[in-house]
């Protein structure tokens, strides 16, 4: 296959509006925060099923079961980045050893400075949905996200919050920060669903 072929068959991928992206961009909000290992704490908390919140530190949660997923990532400054591979801590792990409780509906996925995404369930319990502490091979540097960030490769990037520090199991939708701002409250790059004045009844709680 010659490379314009393989060119044309990787915008295949691309949902409508991105570009395809060489290279990784730094792009947040806010400064990067200093990572103290002696203080740095992964909680579960909200509607668990035993109604007990669950808490690992660093070297715990280093030590929970590491899998790869390869999968792309959509920013809604309209770059993609095609075909990386993550490594980390699959959220289906955390699910698993932090059960909600069944009414539960959203999580609501916490990070430093107290910034915050909201998920439906499903997208969190989504099989390439990961914690990501690596990409292709190497730890994330601390601009794109050490120790963890959230990975939801069928959703926006902001959708995956840097430095993440917890998640909380909802039974009802509360937006995050950036989707008190302006932002869509579900996030399909597919559908370009970018800004809230793009939502239809049922994609969120009223802003």
């Amino acid at each position: 296959m010659g490379q314009s072929e393989s060119r044309k068959g990787e915008h295949l991928q691309l949902p409508p509006g991105q570009r395809l992206q060489r290279g990784w961009p730094v792009t947040h909000y806010g400064p990067v925060p200093k990572f103290k290992p002696d203080r740095w704490e992964f909680r579960v908390f909200g509607s668990t099923a035993d109604g007990d919140k669950r808490c690992w530190n660093h070297d715990d949660f280093s030590a929970l079961p590491y899998s790869t997923v390869v999968a792309d990532l959509h920013c809604v400054t309209k770059y993609s980045m095609l075909g990386a591979e993550w490594g980390g801590v699959s959220a289906r792990t955390i699910l698993e050893l932090a059960p909600p409780a069944p009414e539960v509906t959203h999580v609501m996925v916490w990070a430093e400075y107290g910034f915050s995404s909201n998920l439906r369930l499903a997208d969190f319990t989504a099989e390439k949905t990961m914690f990501a502490t690596h990409k292709d091979g190497e730890p994330l540097t601390a601009e794109h996200g050490f120790p963890v960030r959230l990975v939801v490769p069928h959703l926006y990037a902001w959708k995956g919050p840097k430095w993440v520090r917890g998640v909380e199991y909802m039974t009802t939708d509360r937006r995050g920060f950036w989707e008190e701002r302006g932002y869509h409250n579900v996030g399909d790059p597919w559908r370009e669903q970018r800004y809230s004045y793009q939502e239809e009844p049922g994609d969120g709680p009223e802003l």
